[in-house]
């Protein structure tokens, strides 16, 4: 059995104090009325280039043109929401990121139970163990989506019925994006994913004690039948949570993005507490070609994750339709940094790393990797909410920090709590033998 340390425990719950400090001081530093959003702006030097520094710049040149007080009103109140979004935001960006690990390592689990097999094994406690995340993280995603329902943020401008009222487009698509609808639809996807986890988790218990392989074969019928369903609540919980953050954007491949994005990161966690439990003792079963398939699952969503992301931004950039085209745009100019560095960290660090066959055995290496992987996908989540919600007043400052903190602890504390409630090596799992020998 797995024993929690304490040294790791502390750990936690100072990350998710520090983190409930530096939430706290996002929150409290946030206008309160459009003059001290317009006041903060032009006090605040950032250094993200010009883009703060031209805010008044373009204030003056819409002044010029517009010529009316109410102009001007709007722009401050605009700019003084998308102050106000900046550390709900951060919270956002922060819940959404942990609860997409947990949910990647599900369907990569799910994966390992419906193809049967046999290498994997030994590691379907460690993935019980993270998934056990699902609850806590999807509580937390679920109320954000909530409070925002309720107008304590602006996060989602379909939300607010004086902007549809004024929106042809959002007016269209009022049937799809409605908050009713939008929270059930929530619910549903939520209630799916923990109830497979839940079930599994189960037969999987189920089956060290039976004498028969009944449960080994139930596990496998419900694996295969939850992918159905997570590839369909999948896509659309990536357009719901993310993509509808930009209402006027859209794109097919866009559900598909994001789970390259979730499952490189969920296999990465496999990977890195695998190796963590395994320095301690814990799993002397699990050798190096069990590391190194892990690594290899890693690369491999790395290069998938970048095929999808250049032939997203390829076929758009390249038709130049208006509206498609715009959410680039806005990227390129206002998040440069962030935007194609994200590629350098999902991309070039994992190829020039993982590509060699011996690098992918050596465990320093692969959580060095690990690292750099979470922070990409991190700054990717980051690049897909930030624009739609707080525009070009972005930063990476003490909300967002603490936010990262904050789910970070409790991921931990929660994830490593559920690995001390069972053995870390199932017993009769029908191709646990398999597993222990496994050699690539």
């Amino acid at each position: 059995m797995y024993t929690f340390s304490n040294r790791l425990k502390i750990g936690a719950i100072v990350l998710m104090a520090l983190g409930i400090v530096g939430m706290g001081v996002g929150f409290v530093s946030v206008p309160s009325t459009p003059e001290e959003a317009k006041a903060m702006v032009a006090a605040h030097d950032d250094g993200h280039g010009d883009s703060h520094a031209e805010e008044g710049e373009h204030l003056a040149e819409d002044t010029a043109h517009a010529g009316t007080a109410d102009h001007d009103a709007a722009h401050d109140e605009h700019l003084m929401h998308q102050l106000q979004n900046r550390p709900w935001s951060a919270v956002y960006v922060a819940a959404f990121f942990f609860f997409m690990i947990a949910l990647g390592v599900l369907a990569f689990y799910a994966i390992q139970r419906a193809a049967q097999a046999g290498w994997s094994p030994l590691l379907f406690r460690v993935m019980e163990g993270i998934t056990a995340y699902l609850v806590p993280g999807g509580i937390a995603v679920f109320v954000l989506l909530v409070l925002s329902v309720m107008h304590f943020n602006h996060m989602f401008v379909w939300m607010d019925a004086d902007v549809v009222a004024e929106d042809a487009l959002l007016q269209g698509k009022a049937g799809y994006l409605n908050p009713t609808f939008f929270l059930i639809r929530a619910a549903i996807f939520l209630g799916g994913w923990i109830l497979y986890r839940e079930v599994s988790r189960r037969l999987s218990l189920a089956q060290d004690e039976a004498s028969d392989n009944r449960n080994f074969v139930k596990n496998f019928r419900w694996s295969a039948g939850f992918l159905v369903f997570y590839l369909v609540t999948e896509s659309m919980m990536s357009w719901d949570w993310i993509m509808s953050v930009d209402p006027h954007w859209f794109s097919t491949l866009f559900g598909w993005y994001v789970f390259a994005s979730m499952m490189v990161s969920g296999i990465t966690v496999i990977a890195m507490i695998t190796i963590y439990l395994k320095s301690k003792g814990y799993l002397p079963d699990v050798n190096d070609s069990h590391i190194h398939d892990l690594a290899k699952f890693m690369f491999g969503f790395s290069i998938f994750w970048t095929y999808l992301w250049f032939s997203q931004f390829m076929l758009i950039w390249y038709a130049n339709i208006p509206e498609e085209v715009t959410y680039f745009v806005t990227r390129i100019e206002d998040y440069k940094l962030p935007f194609f560095g994200m590629v350098a960290l999902n991309f070039v660090f994992p190829l020039l790393l993982l590509m060699n066959s011996d690098y992918k055995r050596i465990n320093w290496f692969v959580v060095m990797t690990g690292i750099v992987i979470l922070a990409g996908h991190y700054i990717d989540v980051f690049n897909m909410v930030m624009p739609g919600t707080v525009g070009d007043q972005w930063s990476i400052g003490i909300p967002e920090l603490g936010a990262v903190c904050f789910f970070a602890g409790a991921f931990i504390l929660w994830v490593f709590r559920a690995l001390t409630k069972v053995p870390l090596q199932p017993k009769r799992n029908p191709f646990i033998e398999e597993s222990r020998h496994f050699h690539y």
